[in-house]
């Protein structure tokens, strides 16, 4: 774990105060098992002592130095420190679930809170999508402002917001890509983070006017995600939401098989030219899914999560939480996590290579990534 700024404690610090405080008010008593001696592996976790007063104002000393700790401290005595908490004697582990949630609810905080900083949500950063182009008549340089000399390939341009540049230049460019509605031809194939960029919205268009129409009236649909629709039809969908974008009708009355809208919204994710969980992320996923310990793998599955665009990781979370509500549903749709991690895996992620052997092999680790995600929806995001 990375040295513990100043602000990230003090983030830290505002968070927990809150749980702190509402967790005091609270009068359910939990038994907790914990390691450490016979005797005293079983405490009753009552709120209000586990987060007396005196036990906090320690701890708010202790947190307000925590930046200056060794690189090499271990993450459960830092959550400790934030918490407030006391658990065990003689380096007694904190509680594994308990670090789990805590450590999950401060790096989202932080997250989100990079996200938010201008109070816009969706100024996600972008590279320039740059092309060599020949320019007819004389161009100068938007980033150096010098002529761009010779007759053809003079520079490059950004085919998303139509910035020029000299092909030496774009190196330096900084990644403020701001995509114009007028260069975007298409919604399906195109990039996530330009499409959402260009429309100026959290996610893609598609995946809210799909989980929209799907959760106000196919939730309860046998079968949701796993019975195909017409392929005509899903083709159709695509096509309206190519030429009309966030105004394309997709209700009952154009569409009223719901098959055909969840068709179209796996199509949407198959067709990405980067998958949401991006091929520099893939093998880290893999990885984290070989993990045998449980607490470990939903741990180490957290981190990478962190390692998403910002865009990946909104869209990935937004359609967690929508699967999350299908599995409610399991009686009438008999769609549980592992069936929408069977068909979501290899939808959602796909290996760098284009080897069958490589996907073959890695199908069973996919399926239990995206299962993972939808069981822990509420922790890892």
């Amino acid at each position: 774990m990375p040295e513990v700024s100043a602000e990230w404690a003090a983030a830290a610090s505002n968070l927990l105060s809150n749980i702190r405080s509402s967790w005091t008010n609270c009068t359910v008593l939990t038994t907790v098992r914990l390691p450490g001696a016979e005797e005293d592996r079983e405490k009753i976790w009552d709120p209000s002592t586990m987060f007396s007063e005196d036990l906090w104002l320690e701890n708010e000393k202790n947190c307000a130095v925590v930046h200056k700790s060794k690189r090499g401290r271990k993450r459960q005595e830092l959550l400790a420190v934030a918490l407030g908490v006391k658990v065990g004697v003689k380096g007694a582990l904190l509680w594994q679930p308990l670090k789990l949630f805590a450590y999950s609810q401060i790096t989202s905080l932080v997250r989100r809170a990079a996200l938010t900083q201008n109070d816009n949500h969706f100024n996600y950063e972008k590279a320039h999508n740059f092309k060599v182009h020949t320019f007819r008549g004389p161009h100068w340089c938007e980033y150096c402002a010098n002529f761009m000399w010779g007759l053809i390939a003079q520079g490059v341009r950004c085919s998303d917001c139509g910035l020029n540049v000299h092909k030496q230049c774009s190196k330096y460019v900084p990644n403020d890509c701001q995509p114009d509605l007028k260069r975007i031809k298409r919604v399906y194939c195109c990039d996530l983070t330009t499409l959402v960029k260009a429309h100026n919205t959290q996610r893609p268009m598609v995946v809210d006017s799909c989980i929209r129409e799907i959760e106000a009236r196919g939730l309860k649909s046998e079968g949701l995600y796993r019975v195909s629709g017409f392929t005509e039809h899903i083709e159709d969908v695509k096509m309206a939401f190519d030429r009309d974008g966030d105004k394309a009708d997709i209700s009952a009355n154009i569409y009223p098989d719901i098959n055909i809208i969840a068709g179209a919204l796996k199509l949407y994710f198959r067709d990405l030219p980067i998958p949401v969980i991006t091929y520099d992320t893939y093998s880290k996923f893999i990885e984290a899914a070989k993990i045998s310990n449980p607490d470990e793998r939903l741990e180490a599955i957290h981190e990478v999560l962190m390692l998403l665009p910002a865009a990946h990781y909104e869209t990935l979370r937004y359609l967690m939480i929508h699967l999350k509500k299908v599995t409610l549903h399991e009686k009438e749709n008999f769609m549980n996590a592992e069936n929408l991690g069977i068909v979501f895996g290899p939808t959602l992620m796909r290996p760098p290579e284009d080897s069958t052997l490589a996907t073959l092999n890695d199908m069973r680790y996919q399926k239990l990534i995206v299962q993972i995600l939808i069981e822990n929806e509420d922790v890892l995001f």
